[in-house]
């Protein structure tokens, strides 16, 4: 198609454009983060990795269109003057737990593929 969109326009980051960006919401504790070149697969595991923290009152993502290449996250956390717990500090908890879990499946695969490399031998 001639006037499709390179697909590399999906994934590759521009020079100068940041790949967070924080704008704090009208809501108390609240922010929206945009994340460029990331789409539903980063957001919906983002996502449900935020709900699962007990700090966090409310987290959602959207992709705004499909040819825009980022996605829109809200998050919303409790937060208290004696315990001060921001959306900035509930979304690195979430990138590390994932980062964890991620690094958890990658080994217990590698595990199983040796297992079956081994039943074929």
């Amino acid at each position: 198609m001639a006037n499709a969109p390179d697909r590399f326009e999906a994934v590759v980051l521009p020079d100068g454009v940041a790949k967070l960006e924080y704008q704090k919401d009208k809501v108390p504790n609240s922010a929206i983060i945009k994340i460029e070149r990331e789409d539903h697969t980063i957001g919906n595991l983002l996502r449900m990795q935020l709900l699962r923290d007990p700090k966090v009152i409310f987290a959602a993502y959207r992709a705004p269109h499909p040819l825009q290449h980022h996605i829109l996250v809200r998050v919303q956390t409790k937060s208290s003057e004696m315990e001060p717990y921001t959306p900035i500090d509930a979304l690195a908890n979430a990138f590390n737990d994932l980062g964890t879990e991620m690094s958890l499946l990658s080994e217990r695969l590698e595990e199983e593929i040796q297992k079956q490399q081994f039943r074929m031998e």
